[in-house]
């Protein structure tokens, strides 16, 4: 059994992961580290299910995992209902590996050349090479899934792909759709980014015995925090710094993705500037940044940004109020106030 260690959260203030704030993630991870750490080993050791001839892009795509955000769903919300076990550390690999080859797909889509501080897979292989590996990162996951003894794990993470995908689809088919309002925006987001979310907390909970209503409370609280983080992503891509998230930024602009800052501008400005907005993006080249920046601070388009997140992250606490304390539902509600601190310090920092 992997057990997560009796030791309660302790309360203090600071922000996601970034530079220089590894102690400050390691923290909000504490009670889910030796988890997380099986699970890194148990995701390389994917790589041997590979052709050889291939093996060295999947170890690519699969050793640089980041945050490990979604691992660490399953872990905390595994503890707040009950006790770790081997299962948890499949569900996570799985999951993770369906993350993943969303990443090496988007990265595709938005001719990304920086993801995690190093090039992405396009980058290095091209297009096709990483296409397809996405998929086979894709059917991998799924072939796991169907290794548990019933099929419900498999089904729930099949469908949860299906949402994945679908959201990706919808999203391309709003680019540079201006009858795409907020309600549309939040739907795609449940479906592309906050599903995982939820399905890590939901499985975690699962995997534990707990109840059905703690199940779904608990993916209530993933889908309100990956609603809420996907938000967050999405202002960093006009108000963050490569330097300082180590990923290409700017590629929603690029490729006429319309997110919420840029609703807000679409919203709230007068006729003709609206249709400024819109020749810009339409015929959208990298020094119209700062024009569309004008616009932003003009309309208080990071300023409301903040207030729909924390809306979300509020969500994401108030899911959490009928489950009982335990050091790991404290940490779930760390999290959202790390994410909190991190709104807060956007365009604050250079």
């Amino acid at each position: 059994m992997l057990g997560i260690p009796k030791k309660a959260a302790e309360p203090h203030v600071a922000v996601l992961p970034g530079p220089g704030l590894g102690i400050a993630w390691r923290q909000i991870i504490e009670p889910a580290q030796p988890f997380l750490e099986a699970v890194a080993v148990r995701l390389e050791e994917q790589v041997n299910a590979f052709d050889p001839e291939i093996s060295a892009y999947a170890r690519y795509a699969l050793t640089n995992q980041g945050k490990q955000m979604r691992p660490a769903l399953v872990a905390l919300s595994a503890g707040t209902t009950g006790e770790l076990n081997d299962s948890h550390v499949t569900v996570a690999v799985i999951i993770e590996m369906v993350h993943l080859a969303t990443l090496v797909h988007d990265d595709v889509m938005d001719a990304a050349e920086i993801r995690r501080r190093r090039a992405t897979l396009a980058a290095n292989w091209g297009n096709e090479i990483s296409v397809l590996l996405g998929d086979c990162l894709f059917a991998h996951a799924l072939k796991l899934a169907a290794s548990f003894p019933t099929p419900d794990i498999c089904r729930a993470v099949a469908a949860a792909t299906n949402t994945v995908c679908s959201g990706e689809i919808l999203q391309t088919h709003r680019r540079l759709n201006f009858q795409f309002d907020r309600s549309e925006y939040f739907k795609i987001l449940g479906m592309k980014t906050a599903e995982l979310f939820a399905l890590s907390c939901e499985l975690g909970a699962r995997l534990s015995g707990a109840a059905s209503v703690e199940q779904a409370a608990l993916r209530e609280y993933g889908m309100a925090l990956g609603t809420a983080y996907q938000v967050y992503d999405d202002c960093v891509d006009l108000f963050g710094s490569e330097a300082s998230v180590g990923k290409s930024l700017g590629t929603d602009l690029a490729s006429g993705k319309l997110t919420l800052p840029i609703l807000v501008i679409l919203e709230r400005a007068k006729p003709d500037e609206q249709a400024r907005l819109k020749e810009l993006l339409q015929q959208w080249r990298p020094h119209y940044h700062a024009r569309v920046m004008e616009l932003l601070v003009k309309y208080d388009g990071l300023m409301e940004s903040r207030r729909v997140i924390g809306g979300f992250i509020r969500s994401a606490q108030d899911s959490l109020a009928s489950l009982m304390p335990t050091p790991s539902r404290a940490a779930l509600i760390t999290f959202t106030e790390f994410l909190a601190q991190q709104t807060d310090a956007l365009g604050r920092v250079g």
